[in-house]
């Protein structure tokens, strides 16, 4: 397969698709043994052999991981980052030899499914509203909610920042004093799903996301990680452009 040289770079997780093309300006990069400067260079990712810094880098070195963030716990990779004594995701990834990293982010006590990856363009369209990637969430209301008033949610809100519609929404069942519903967003505005709800007058107990387009959370334990399967991985990049 041919493609563009930075392109490459951010699929092989070597640089976001910007840094990727300050290396290749500052001769950082080489192809089949020449410093490339052009940013357009194509290279064909079956034959042609590129090195970042001396390495050789390859696909198949790309990593695509989902991990079931647990509550109380910050999407943050820093060491050292936990404010206070907080857990973070860095703790639970350590068994990834590569340098992955978080496709968006969930709220410290939201749990649920989080994709981390060292491919930067498979991110940066699983994350960017412009891809509409839906993302699902199993949430817990506050209060008993009416089927007109889901109705009347499906048209959307008016937040603080802009108005806000749901791809999807759906009345699960009632426990007791509370409502729990499954709601799809496919932009990750901070909170927004909270923020949403609450603008009905219903909070949030508990939020849970299930699904990232095509990659569903399933029965994997809170902290725990799994790769992707390979048939996975190829819906998800289908889904979003990449193949």
């Amino acid at each position: 397969m041919i493609v563009r040289l930075n392109r490459f770079l951010s699929m092989c997780g070597a640089a976001s698709r910007r840094g990727a093309d300050e290396l290749i300006r500052e001769g950082g990069v080489k192809v089949n043994g020449r410093v490339v400067r052009e940013v357009g260079t194509k290279v064909n990712i079956d034959k042609d052999t590129v090195e970042v810094g001396g390495r050789v880098i390859s696909v198949e070195g790309s990593r695509c991981v989902a991990l079931n963030k647990p509550r109380l716990c910050l999407t943050t990779l820093g060491t050292g980052e936990g404010e206070g004594g907080k857990s973070t995701i860095a703790e639970l990834i350590t068994g990834i030899p590569e340098r992955v990293y978080p496709a968006g982010r969930l709220d410290y006590d939201a749990e649920g499914l989080l994709i981390l990856t060292n491919d930067g363009e498979l991110a940066n369209r699983i994350h960017h509203p412009s891809y509409e990637v839906p993302k699902k969430y199993w949430v817990v209301l506050r209060g008993k909610v009416e089927r007109a008033e889901v109705a009347r949610m499906k048209s959307g809100a008016e937040l603080e920042d802009g108005p806000a519609a749901p791809d999807t929404i759906k009345l699960v069942r009632y426990e007791g004093e509370e409502s729990i519903l499954t709601i799809s967003f496919h932009e990750g505005r901070n909170r927004i799903v909270k923020r949403f709800f609450e603008s009905f007058g219903f909070p949030a107990v508990r939020l849970r996301r299930t699904a990232i387009g095509p990659v569903v959370l399933g029965d994997l334990p809170p902290g725990q990680w799994r790769d992707l399967t390979p048939r996975e991985l190829g819906r998800l990049r289908r889904y979003v452009g990449l193949e």
